[in-house]
């Protein structure tokens, strides 16, 4: 039997470099839930899962870059 219920996908990105993001849930048994974040790249890939407190800590860090990086119009 499989080590989780489910998975999810919820958003590719295409990302920079040829590079594709695809965002998905993974459902373990006994419910305990956490995103997965797969890095491809040609053929290789890098799976990286986060709970909701370590997602939650790079999602605050992500957009506070994302606020100071993006260039203003004009």
């Amino acid at each position: 039997m499989s080590m989780h219920e489910s998975v999810t996908d919820m958003e590719v990105i295409d990302a920079p470099w040829n590079k594709e993001l695809t965002i998905s849930e993974t459902v373990f048994e006994g419910g305990f839930k956490m995103i997965r974040v797969r890095i491809r790249e040609k053929k290789r890939f890098t799976d990286l899962e986060l709970d909701y407190v370590t997602a939650g800590h790079l999602a605050q860090l992500l957009g506070d870059w994302a606020k100071a990086n993006t260039p203003a119009e004009g």
